[in-house]
């Protein structure tokens, strides 16, 4: 079957459009990643936002709490143990001599030496003063090393 020059100029021309066609979707599909990307950026932000919006408005009710000076009485009452006047103030101690239910216990140093071991500010300064007055001792110098004698060997037997 012998083709006809019409076909053939359709067939490239079909190719050409393909070509073209590839070209376009190719230089899309950037823009495209690109505009999805940035729109689960936005997802994203937005999120935020309002999670931040949130965390505001909780923290508004809780001004709007301290403000109010019965939840400052018994936050007093709560955190601090305070009664007030005329009142009987008591604790419950539990098994392991403890009160039940009272804050904690402001937490110390880990070493009580630790404080007392550490210079003061002052304590280095008078230090350095006492230290500049001193003229400094000349270094030592260290003895060089000997340099070991070379060992000798007999020759092999037979190497003569």
């Amino acid at each position: 079957m012998a083709r006809t020059r019409g076909s053939r100029n359709l067939t490239g021309r079909a190719a050409v459009v393909l070509l073209v066609l590839g070209a376009l979707i190719v230089s899309y599909a950037q823009s495209l990643r690109v505009w999805f990307d940035q729109h689960q950026q936005i997802s994203a932000l937005q999120q935020e936002i309002r999670d931040r919006e949130k965390r505001v408005g909780q923290l508004d009710d809780e001004i709007a709490r301290w403000n109010d000076d019965a939840y400052v009485r018994a936050q007093a009452r709560q955190r601090l143990g305070w009664v007030m006047p005329g009142e009987i103030g008591y604790r419950v101690i539990g098994a392991d001599g403890k009160p039940v239910g009272a804050p904690p216990e402001p937490a110390g140093p880990a070493d009580p030496q630790a404080d007392t071991q550490k210079p003061t500010w002052y304590t280095k300064l008078w230090g350095s003063v006492e230290g500049a007055g001193k003229p400094a001792q000349p270094a030592t110098p260290t003895p060089p090393k000997p340099t070991p004698k070379p060992v000798l060997t007999a020759p092999p037997k037979g190497s003569r």
